[in-house]
């Protein structure tokens, strides 16, 4: 169903209910695939969506009171399937032009069968005119992949923002004034943030410096709600979450065979809480990586846990590490490795790579592994050294 944003400008995007894993992306409360129509002199599609939403986009169209072939133009601002995946079936439908930059153009073309379609190139020509309206185009490159852009309407005062201050939530609200519970909605924008922008967070001062050169009454992202009443707020946590300071908090991420790691997980826990620091505590059995991700974003301390298993990690907390390793979290954190061994110990050694690779200061002490069942004597050294690292800068 399309909704009107501005004067012949409409949301017609697709929501997706059911969705629960988007590439590694837990995503339990579904996601939306925000596409948007300006009805002008040439009648203009910004983004589409997966390709099994096509039906979907159609019936948007048609509640926008417009045919599909009488689309002129197709803008792509990023070539990635969730904005293009009904890019050939909506070619067939419409001959439209596709809009775009040369780099998006060359990844189209590696995704589909591309024969005939036909192009304008903004990169010498960052505007283009529609009618009573001129689209300016904003490469940002690297946020979050090579061929990303931003479209930026000049009469309306919209900007359409691709990736950026996006959430991947399945919503009936459109924009953010609907949004009854504020904080819940900047918590799903950050937890975004960190897991889809997080490893080009150096780029977004620059990109959000050229966005207040512009006169924005509206954010339009690509997935998500549309930002209206609280478009300062947002920009100034994207550069609060792109600046790598932490809070004074400690995410404890861990797995468990026979619940011995656990117990080392929980004392140390309650050490750092004791020593009044805010504390999480994740089981990657039991929690997506990227909500995990959201809070070591401005974490302080992270410390990783994991019971050895056949002379190595344990497989949950193996796929966290490789994850988070991809997302490269700031290097200026405290990391703690931690486990349980029969045999031998070999998991803490693997932990310990990763932070070196990402360089955080790591931490040793002789409680952080125990063979087989930890006893009280022991746990309450775990505890104590929970105090101790409260107190690390």
């Amino acid at each position: 169903m399309a909704i009107k944003i501005k004067d012949d400008i409409y949301w017609i995007g697709t929501i997706d209910w059911e969705i629960r894993e988007f590439h590694g992306y837990g995503t339990p409360n579904g996601s939306t695939y925000n596409s948007y129509l300006i009805k002008d002199e040439k009648n203009v599609l910004i983004d589409c969506a997966k390709e099994y939403m096509f039906e979907e986009l159609l019936i948007g169209l048609k509640s926008a009171k417009i045919n599909p072939e009488d689309i002129d133009y197709i803008v792509i601002n990023h070539s990635e399937k969730d904005h293009s995946g009904c890019l050939e079936k909506l070619i067939k439908y419409t001959n439209a032009t596709i809009i775009t930059n040369e780099k998006c153009k060359e990844l189209l073309e590696l995704q589909y069968n591309t024969d005939g379609w036909e192009y304008i190139i903004v990169d010498n020509n960052p505007e283009i005119n529609i009618g009573k309206r001129t689209l300016k185009f904003i490469k940002t490159p690297m946020l979050h992949w090579p061929d990303n852009m931003v479209t930026y309407s000049i009469e309306d005062k919209i900007l359409f923002s691709n990736d950026a201050f996006g959430q991947h939530v399945a919503t009936s609200e459109r924009f953010d004034y609907q949004v009854e519970e504020l904080e819940v909605l900047y918590d799903d924008t950050k937890e975004y943030f960190a897991n889809i922008l997080l490893p080009y967070r150096m780029l977004v001062p620059g990109a959000i410096e050229a966005l207040k050169n512009l006169d924005i009454e509206y954010i339009c992202p690509s997935h998500g709600v549309i930002w209206k009443d609280h478009i300062k707020d947002i920009m100034e946590k994207y550069l609060e979450w792109s600046s790598d300071e932490y809070k004074n908090k400690a995410v404890i991420v861990y797995d468990s065979m026979y619940n011995s790691t656990k117990k080392i997980a929980y004392n140390i826990g309650n050490g750092l809480l004791k020593g009044g620091v805010e504390v999480r505590i994740y089981n990657t059995s039991k929690t997506p990586m990227n909500k995990i991700m959201k809070d070591i974003l401005d974490a302080k301390y992270v410390l990783v846990g994991s019971p050895t298993l056949n002379s190595n990690i344990y497989h949950t907390v193996a796929m966290f590490l490789a994850y988070m390793e991809g997302l490269k979290p700031s290097g200026d954190k405290i990391g703690v490795a931690f486990g349980s061994y029969g045999w031998m110990e070999m998991a803490t050694g693997i932990i310990k790579k990763t932070f070196e690779k990402l360089n955080f200061k790591i931490i040793e002490d002789e409680c952080l592994t125990c063979r087989f069942v930890p006893k009280e004597e022991y746990l309450s050294k775990c505890y104590e050294f929970g105090k101790k690292l409260a107190q690390m800068d």
